[in-house]
């Protein structure tokens, strides 16, 4: 497996250990200010992975330095909304396990359930629900990746998503995450369902990549954008547009905090 996915990567990738790695998800990408990058790697050219389609992911594979350490970044997703298989939707962290990546932050751009957020507040992920009928490790077993039934207790790493609330400020929430399939916003009425189940954010990525890399080892934490609040919560039609000028109008915090959890990451 290292061998087929690390043989489409310029060497740069190899060459020296990688400290940790950054999943982006929508307006995310465009907040980080690199001291150097050592190489870019279009989605297009990763086999078995493909160009993403989404305005607001980039679609692109970097290598860089950033305060002082050698990250990997995808910039960008691929969503099982697009037609994707659950393999190309997890194809980055199978990526960073053959690279040797122990510790990733996934983020991504989220509706607010709660109705104590508003849009530009971050949230760190403490637990998620999955309500699409799919899991990331259906099919034939890999042993070499995990056992069959991988505990799911602790998903998001404690220590490593201590360190986002300790660099977020007063402000950082932290909460649940939904994970529903898209494309479609949720109705008002599954906005209901979700907050009487405990949801306080919903989203249509991060909980199958978070899933697969916790149980092939990686720690993981995640945090979201709170970009709008969800259906039922807003007055105006939820638009995606909306969600990149939030995104945007968030940019500098973001980048903050991407910055010092690589700074602080073990």
């Amino acid at each position: 497996m290292s061998a087929s996915f690390c043989d489409s990567l310029p060497a740069a990738f190899t060459e020296h250990p990688i400290d940790c790695a950054l999943i982006l998800g929508s307006g995310w990408g465009d907040a980080l200010a690199p001291e150097a990058v050592h190489a870019v790697v279009p989605y297009d050219q990763l086999p078995g992975f493909g160009a993403a389609s989404v305005v607001g992911h980039k679609g692109e594979l970097i290598l860089m330095t950033l305060a002082g350490r050698r990250v990997v970044v995808f910039s960008g997703r691929r969503h099982y909304y697009e037609g994707c298989t659950m393999e190309q939707v997890v194809y980055p962290v199978r990526l960073l396990k053959a690279l040797g990546v122990k510790c990733l932050l996934i983020t991504n751009a989220a509706g607010g359930i709660n109705a104590s957020f508003r849009a530009g507040d971050l949230m760190v992920l403490t637990d998620h629900l999955n309500f699409t009928g799919v899991n990331p490790l259906r099919g034939p077993h890999d042993a070499t990746w995990s056992t069959r039934f991988p505990d799911m207790t602790r998903v998001y790493d404690p220590e490593l998503s201590q360190i986002l609330l300790d660099q977020g400020g007063e402000t950082m929430h932290q909460g649940v995450y939904v994970f529903s399939p898209g494309p479609s916003y949720e109705t008002p009425a599954e906005i209901r369902a979700y907050r009487t189940l405990g949801a306080d954010a919903v989203g249509m990525s991060t909980v199958p990549e978070a899933v697969m890399a916790h149980a092939g080892g990686i720690r993981v934490a995640a945090l979201s954008c709170i970009t709008n609040m969800a259906a039922g919560l807003h007055v105006a039609p939820l638009v995606h547009e909306e969600v990149l000028a939030e995104s945007e109008s968030a940019k500098p915090r973001m980048a903050a905090l991407l910055k010092a959890f690589v700074a602080h990451c073990p």
